[in-house]
């Protein structure tokens, strides 16, 4: 048994050469993910703490840890070596992993929206409907935490009944997600209202934030032509508030078009019931990019972490040069 099991794996590594170099690339990915969502923690401990924070740099500092944990679970490369260091069964390091895995994609988008929507607040006019939540946004911020986060808990809750540990016993009626992990048959009807729900949720988030971010550009582009009319300058000086807004439009689309390529591989493979190692590759980079890049984007248009990165320069300049 263990012998034909050994020669399918073999079998399977000749079939797909490149399996080694796309691990390598996602390796290098989460590696640069992990780094950069520590260190923008980090910077934004160190603001909520030494400084007057704001609503979003809560929500930013969630988003950023829910990035860390998504990073190191969604390629298999943290929590499996710890894992396998506590002597943990298989079938539990594949239901843990998998299930944080799920929360922390759930999180990823509801709590993206929630910095889509609470940015549309603090930049609409006084003149607005939206302007009266602007004095209560860290009641409501706290409040959303605790709904969004039980809600994702529970919500996926329902993948530790149907994955565990891969069995060669009944092979067909299983799909491997990792080398030593798979999900089990379910009922048509289950897997059916599963996909619904999910869609529905995802759909309504993606719509709550393309709805935002059109409110947003509109927002933008008056207060642009009122800045132009009044110092009669083509590129007026954009303010913090203008590059937090831009940075979350640009996150905001970048982060629907790589949810849905996610979702439509993912979708499909579930439905087929087939999963291949170089599409589930592949899915684990497409789902890890935006993680991976939006640390970056934030960092690069923050005045306030920019200014740290300077002194740490500094520093660090100063150190060597005593040295």
């Amino acid at each position: 048994m263990y012998m034909k099991y050994a020669s399918t794996i073999m079998s399977r590594r000749m079939h797909f050469p490149h399996m080694s170099s796309l691990k390598n690339i996602l390796y290098f990915q989460s590696g640069l993910g992990v780094t950069a969502n520590t260190f923008l923690l980090f910077s934004y401990t160190v603001i909520i703490l030494c400084h007057r924070p704001k609503p979003m740099d809560l929500i930013s500092c969630q988003l950023t840890f829910i990035h860390i944990v998504m990073v190191l679970t969604g390629g298999d490369i943290w929590l499996t070596h710890v894992f396998e260091s506590l002597n943990l069964e298989n079938d539990f390091k594949c239901k843990a992993t998998f299930y944080i895995s799920r929360v922390m994609r759930g999180l990823s988008i509801c709590i993206t929206c929630l910095l889509s929507v609470f940015q549309a607040v603090t930049i609409s006019p006084s003149t607005s409907l939206l302007a009266k939540f602007k004095h209560k946004l860290k009641t409501y911020t706290i409040y959303a935490f605790f709904y969004l986060w039980s809600f994702n808990l529970s919500f996926s809750s329902r993948w530790i009944f149907y994955v565990g540990a891969f069995t060669n016993v009944s092979e067909s009626n299983q799909m491997k997600v990792t080398e030593s992990c798979s999900l089990f048959p379910m009922n048509c009807i289950i897997r059916a209202l599963i996909l619904t729900v999910t869609v529905s949720r995802d759909v309504f988030l993606v719509g709550v934030m393309l709805t935002t971010s059109a409110y947003m550009v509109t927002i933008l582009f008056r207060h642009q032509r009122q800045c132009k009319h009044l110092h009669s300058i083509s590129h007026p000086r954009a303010s913090p508030e203008k590059r937090a807004t831009q940075t979350i439009l640009l996150l905001v689309v970048f982060f629907v078009v790589m949810y849905w390529v996610d979702f439509i591989i993912s979708s499909t493979s579930v439905l087929l019931w087939t999963y291949n190692p170089v599409i589930l590759t592949l899915q684990k980079f497409v789902m890890n990019v935006y993680p991976t890049i939006t640390p970056l984007v934030q960092m690069s248009s923050d005045n306030r972490i920019i200014n740290m990165l300077k002194n740490l320069q500094a520093m660090c300049h100063q150190i060597f040069k005593k040295c």
